[in-house]
């Protein structure tokens, strides 16, 4: 009987050990990823632009322009073909393409992330509510129907300068004269975005932002000017003395120096009747690779809620049955350990 006593005694030892490890592995297993717990709100992601990103303007039938606006990037329409007051219109810092293969893959990028816009989740809507006089945090905003800008409003990036804007609008969008878009707090132009059900009119003096992906026609009245883009993917874009500009989106981030190490100079005899020569050249650095080309910069990308909760039932089902396994382990080590003593206490008698 002694010798059954001292095999049960390692046994429950080993019983023990191995519950501690279950429970761990149980508890390391079912506890979901951070970016994945409940709680955590949806954020708005920047679509791809594709190679729509370098058109300041980008129409579906036609371009048209009076006066003197300037276009500082790509001008293009597809499948239309017809590019027309330039000149007077100015075109820098870009091409013309019409009906080209570049503004056709343009249009086609285009469409893709209008998609991607529109399929993002609503975190606030808007309805019936005027954007003006607003102070907006990066978000997604919605409008059933249309939605009206009159006076400014200000999108607060909160000194985070990867949040993005997003701003579902499900027909039209209209700004009054002299309206505006302001950005504050680090927020950046290339990160705010209009998706339009319809069209957009950008009233007489209005000074916008962000890139404007409108599923019929953009029209900018007189004087009416844009940071950021005019892409209409069926329609027209219709100008009149204009200023359309997407040149901070295209420029990468400004270079930084690189520090290097300083020495300090130690004191040197000259001889005097040597006479000292200063150097023929002085090094110079070597050149610095153009900044590539790219518009939107986006954090990584948060989990839907649809997919945090498809992970939830899967960890239940994993507690679950850890616990119970666990729980049965636990109680075999607890019945070996009272047979372990038992028999301890008969064999001292």
């Amino acid at each position: 009987m002694k010798k059954i006593a001292y095999l049960i005694i390692p046994l429950v030892m080993v019983m023990v050990l191995l519950t501690t490890s279950l429970s761990a592995a149980v508890s390391a297993n079912t506890v979901a990823p951070f970016s994945a717990r409940r709680g955590v709100p949806a954020v708005a992601t920047a679509p791809t632009l594709g190679t729509s990103s370098s058109f300041a303007v980008l129409g579906g039938s036609t371009v048209t322009n009076t006066g003197t606006s300037t276009v500082n990037g790509d001008l293009g329409v597809s499948p239309g073909t017809a590019v027309t007051g330039f000149p007077p219109g100015i075109v820098t810092g870009g091409t013309i393409h019409s009906a080209d293969a570049v503004a056709d893959q343009a249009q086609v990028d285009l469409t893709a992330a209008y998609d991607a816009l529109a399929g993002q989740a609503c975190d606030t809507n808007l309805t019936d509510q005027d954007l003006g006089g607003m102070t907006l945090t990066p978000g997604v905003y919605c409008f059933d129907t249309s939605a009206q800008l009159t006076g400014v409003l200000t999108l607060d990036a909160l000194g985070d300068p990867y949040s993005v804007f997003v701003f579902q609008i499900g027909s039209t969008l209209t700004t009054a004269s002299d309206s505006s878009v302001s950005v504050i707090n680090s927020a950046t132009v290339c990160n705010v975005f209009w998706q339009i059900g319809s069209s957009a009119t950008l009233s007489t003096g209005t000074t916008f932002v962000g890139s404007i992906l409108a599923l019929e026609s953009i029209t900018l009245n007189t004087g009416a000017s844009i940071e950021g883009r005019a892409l209409a993917r069926n329609g027209a874009v219709t100008m009149d003395t204009n200023d359309i500009d997407i040149s901070i989106c295209s420029e990468g981030p400004a270079p930084t120096a690189v520090p290097t190490d300083v020495v300090s100079p130690t004191e040197t005899s000259v001889p005097t009747t040597e006479p000292t020569t200063a150097p023929t050249s002085v090094p110079t650095s070597a050149p610095v690779a153009a900044p590539a080309t790219e518009t939107p910069v986006t954090a990584p990308p948060t989990p839907t809620a649809e997919a945090v909760q498809a992970l939830l039932p899967a960890a239940g089902v994993a507690g679950t049955v850890g616990g119970n396994l666990g729980g049965l382990i636990a109680g075999a080590t607890v019945g070996l350990s009272a047979v372990a003593i038992w028999l301890s206490r008969r064999n001292r008698k």
